[in-house]
């Protein structure tokens, strides 16, 4: 659930439905199943998301995106609104700013809006509305005691994602945070991020050995197209078990407190 920097100017397109793919099959270049590399060890380094993740933020991305869309002369309960709204929902995960560009069809308010959602999300943070999902830190700690490197990623913007981890107190929680612009621009479900994690902390030799956690269909897509190892979705957050499993989840996760259970050696991964 999350947004972008304003600087961001490109494009993405809602997820189409796929198959699931198995939990021990990739896909190949021409999008066929391979036979894994069973020497490949997912877990050295573990990309997870933020909001609705690790990070329960009670519907703030709904509450600020209402005010996004009054500011801009929506009516709340009119039918434009109820509409618009329902497209936010669907396409949690996606950078925000490219979610306005297709619901307001111009540039500067897009970008307007996303101004707007962007301090609104804010002040909610700083309101105290925002609190660790159970289990996460913890979960964090673990994997990080255990020689993991973990990151954290969001679609929001740089100022916006530091708010988040001021409140929380988690700046140095990770050995990395990202956000779309320091990816390039580029938001979920591109692989943008997953794959400056997997450059920027050289924490493994092969991509296939990254894990990536998320609570949306954007989190799975993009998990998938950077060759993740474990694509897991979790059920704390925007979408159910069906959407995770039709955009790629390898493994579904009741919580994100239950990912160091399946990367331990017993449990095969």
């Amino acid at each position: 659930m999350n947004t972008e920097s304003t600087s961001d100017t490109s494009d993405t397109s809602k997820p189409s439905a796929t198959s699931r793919p198995s939990a021990t099959s990739r896909p190949s270049a021409t999008g066929n199943t391979a036979t894994p590399d069973r020497t490949i060890t997912p877990g050295g380094l573990i990309v997870l998301d933020m909001a609705g993740t690790t990070v329960a933020d009670g519907g703030l991305v709904e509450r600020a995106f209402g005010r996004a869309a009054e500011h801009l002369g929506v009516e709340p309960g009119s039918a434009d609104h109820a509409a618009k709204l329902q497209y936010v929902r669907d396409t949690m995960g996606e950078s925000k700013i490219s979610v306005f560009r297709r619901l307001f069809g111009d540039e500067d308010l897009a970008r307007q809006a996303n101004a707007t959602f962007e301090e609104a999300y804010a002040e909610l943070v700083d309101g105290g509305l925002v609190s660790p999902i159970p289990g996460a830190r913890e979960t964090i700690e673990k994997l990080r005691g255990d020689g993991r490197t973990v990151v954290l990623t969001t679609g929001f913007a740089r100022v916006t994602q530091d708010a988040i981890l001021d409140a929380l107190g988690w700046h140095d929680l990770a050995d990395l945070t990202l956000c779309p612009a320091d990816a390039g621009g580029r938001g979920r479900p591109y692989p943008d991020m997953v794959l400056a994690a997997f450059l920027r902390t050289g924490a493994v030799a092969d991509v296939r050995e990254t894990v990536v956690a998320g609570d949306t269909a954007y989190d799975m897509l993009g998990g998938r197209r950077a060759g993740a190892g474990i694509v897991a979705g979790v059920l704390t957050g925007a979408h159910d078990r069906r959407a995770l499993d039709e955009h790629g989840a390898t493994h579904v996760l009741g919580s994100i407190a239950e990912l160091p259970a399946l990367l331990a050696p017993e449990s095969g991964t």
